[in-house]
């Protein structure tokens, strides 16, 4: 959870970021990969003037500064930051795939971004909602007890 705090902190402390919404605080089973814990996940929407290439890089500095070692593809990590959709935005580059290519099949995506924007699409997918009713079946489960806030 520090580490959820500390990414929100770090992402909106230049202020390059307007935060707009924070989704609740989601425990989830870890899709693919090796055998390991369960993970933290949470959902942020933000208002930027920046072209996503350069969020994508203070994401990647964020990731940095807590460590993020990119050994085990799906492995144990102390924090991932992906940028799911941009504005409607598409590309096919490996660097930066908008939307993210599996966004759309992660309950630990979408059942957040639901709850922060219902009316929320991820362009070429379709709507955020219809598509949450096909990953019903991957655990998930709402931590009230924990709740993340963008910084003052």
């Amino acid at each position: 959870m520090a580490a959820l705090q500390g990414a929100v902190d770090a992402l909106f402390e230049a202020r390059l970021l307007v935060p707009r919404a924070v989704s609740p605080v989601y425990e989830t089973a870890p899709v693919g990969g090796p055998e390991q814990g369960p993970f933290l996940n949470a959902v942020v929407a933000a208002d930027t003037a920046l072209p996503a290439e350069a969020v994508l890089e203070r994401a990647l500095a964020v990731e940095e500064a807590f460590q993020r070692v990119r050994e085990v593809r799906w492995g144990p990590r102390t924090l991932d930051v992906d940028i799911i959709a941009v504005a409607g935005e598409r590309s096919d580059d490996p660097r930066l795939t908008l939307p993210h290519p599996r966004a759309h099949e992660r309950a630990f995506v979408l059942r957040p971004w639901a709850d922060i924007d219902p009316g929320a699409e991820i362009p070429g997918r379709g709507a955020v909602r219809e598509l949450l009713a096909a990953v019903a079946d991957q655990e998930l489960r709402r931590r009230d007890d924990l709740e993340l806030r963008f910084p003052d």
